[in-house]
């Protein structure tokens, strides 16, 4: 990955849907450029996929799990990938083991998410911040 891809990647992190004639006038090189730069850094999972960012006045929170030590962290990670209004999973290093990034309805649907991530044998303890608020870097 060279500094091209990164500066194409920096516009698809801030609307994916940009245009590849607008990224290429963006960064000096031509459409054609920019879509064989897409395509190989999707080939090469570089990019993994591209999302929809929503304001939907829902709340927002991150809810950091820990888990028992004997517990495969990644099973766990999968079964809550599946959740409704689970945007993120991660696995992350620290007091925590996962911290889950959601997008519930209002506060009753995020307590339910928290309630069953509690209920999980593995799970010995969360942790829950609100997103107050969200900008691109």
């Amino acid at each position: 990955m060279d500094d091209l891809d990164r500066q194409i990647l920096n516009i698809l992190r801030r609307d994916a849907r940009t245009p590849y004639t607008e990224i290429a006038e963006e960064v000096g090189t031509s459409e054609g450029t920019v879509r064989n730069r897409v395509e190989r850094m999707l080939e090469e999972g570089a990019i993994e996929r591209f999302t929809v960012a929503t304001r939907t006045g829902n709340v927002k929170a991150m809810i950091e799990v820990g888990v028992a030590v004997d517990v495969d962290t990644r099973a766990v990670s999968d079964r809550m990938a599946d959740w409704g209004s689970v945007d993120y999973v991660w696995q992350v290093s620290g007091e925590e083991d996962i911290v889950l990034v959601v997008d519930a309805a209002d506060t009753g649907a995020l307590n339910d998410l928290i309630t069953k991530a509690r209920e999980l044998d593995e799970v010995v303890s969360t942790k829950t911040r609100l997103i107050l608020n969200e900008m691109l870097g």
